[in-house]
């Protein structure tokens, strides 16, 4: 029912920030990664020290009292990772407790327990890294194949989780702010909405009221003419008619009373409001249908002003779809339980489906005149009004658009 257009610059700020923050997010996850990284290759470089460490002090005869205190004081103190030392086959050395650092199991279990445990353990440990061949050379002839097994620091485990925790913590309070930000925003909105509908019809109030009290006194003197008598009737009708948009503006931002109507009669009325001003729209032999498609009757509880208001804006949005000013207007209704669906559908150019919820929003236009209000507070009446939905059903370019109402009996 729109003109085709680019997305709103809101839009295009939305897109920047999120562009923005999976920047951020990556740079963020990419140098955690280096610093893990960095921190692997020193922990591989112990456990490189711990074998080479290994086969030195084994495979040496003289006194290593002074090595054996820097392996011990040194070398072990700086390992803070799981570490697993076993023989040739992978199986676990016999003395867990010696062999195995950094490693938490039940040492009460029995031996043949403790050593499926530390096989479970040393399976784990695998994933992490490939394991470390240590030859040890018991003799000048002799050697002895051991593999050490390690996994990763609990450091390092904290810091593979840290981004993404703070990821988490960064968006939480960002959603909350946005929501925060957002409800204020339509607060404000709403009000200075509430307080231009009040204003306008407060200024209109007046004017009004003086120049119906003025048709009454041209009535009494144009009783003898009938062609300036019917003038003046249509004059008054006009101004009923703007007294009526006065009392609808005046309802916004106030709670408004519901009563069961008819809602076939309710929408045949607005029809054949415009039915009766469509012919000066045209030029010969240029014509648009309304017409209400049904013929069982639907009784619901709504304010008559105001839903008739949200028939004549659909109305209007739908003729202004038709450029060359030929096309249908149709309204089907429909129920469902306890919920009823009017579905109005026009023959127009039709909207992008993307743009679907931006039709919907407080000044978004494509026509040269009007603030592009007129869907936006549809969407207001119906759905804070009425504790309904107005949505856009389906939409092809060239093809049509067709708008629904649901409302709940």
């Amino acid at each position: 029912m729109i003109k085709y257009m680019t997305a709103p610059r809101s839009a295009n700020i939305k897109i920047t920030l999120l562009v923005a923050a999976v920047i951020i997010v990556i740079a963020t996850l990419v140098y955690t990664q280096y610093i893990v990284q960095q921190l692997l290759e020193k922990e591989r470089s112990v456990a490189d020290l711990y074998a080479n460490s290994l086969e030195f002090i084994v495979s040496r005869t003289a006194d290593q009292s002074d090595y054996s205190f820097i392996f011990n004081e040194v070398v072990l103190q700086s390992i803070d990772f799981p570490m697993v030392l076993t023989d040739g086959n992978n199986q676990p050395l016999l003395d867990y407790k010696l062999n195995a650092r950094n490693v938490d199991f039940d040492t009460t279990l029995s031996s043949d327990e403790q050593k499926k445990v530390l096989q479970q353990i040393i399976s784990g440990l695998d994933q992490d890294n490939t394991p470390i061949k240590v030859v040890l050379k018991v003799t000048p002839e002799d050697s002895m194949l051991q593999y050490l097994h390690y996994g990763e620091s609990a450091l390092i485990t904290k810091l593979r989780w840290l981004p993404y925790i703070e990821i988490g913590v960064a968006g939480m309070f960002i959603l909350i702010g946005y929501i925060g930000f957002s409800y204020i925003k339509r607060n404000e909105q709403s009000n200075i909405w509430v307080g231009m509908a009040k204003e306008t019809a407060h200024q209109l109030g007046t004017p009004l009221s003086s120049l119906l009290g003025w048709v009454e006194m041209m009535k009494e003197y144009a009783a003898e003419n009938p062609k300036q008598l019917s003038t003046i009737l249509d004059m008054e009708h006009d101004l009923n008619r703007l007294y009526k948009v006065t009392e609808r503006f005046s309802k916004i931002g106030s709670k408004p009373s519901l009563k069961e109507e008819s809602l076939n009669e309710v929408i045949e009325s607005v029809i054949n409001y415009f039915k009766q001003r469509l012919p000066s729209r045209f030029a010969q032999g240029k014509k648009i249908d309304i017409e209400i498609d049904t013929k069982e009757q639907f009784h619901v509880n709504i304010n008559r002003e105001l839903f008739e208001w949200v028939i004549e804006n659909l109305i209007k949005n739908a003729l202004d779809a038709m450029e060359d000013n030929i096309g249908k207007i149709s309204f089907a209704l429909t129920s469902k339980g306890n919920t009823i669906f009017i579905d109005v559908k026009d023959t127009g150019k039709g909207i992008d489906m993307k743009y679907k919820k931006d039709i919907f929003r407080p000044g978004y236009s494509t026509k040269r005149r009007g603030w592009g209000l007129g869907l936006s507070l549809s969407k207001r009446i119906i759905e804070s009004y009425h504790q309904g939905k107005l949505f856009v059903k389906e939409s092809k370019i060239g093809k049509g658009t067709t708008f629904r109402i649901k409302l709940v009996k």
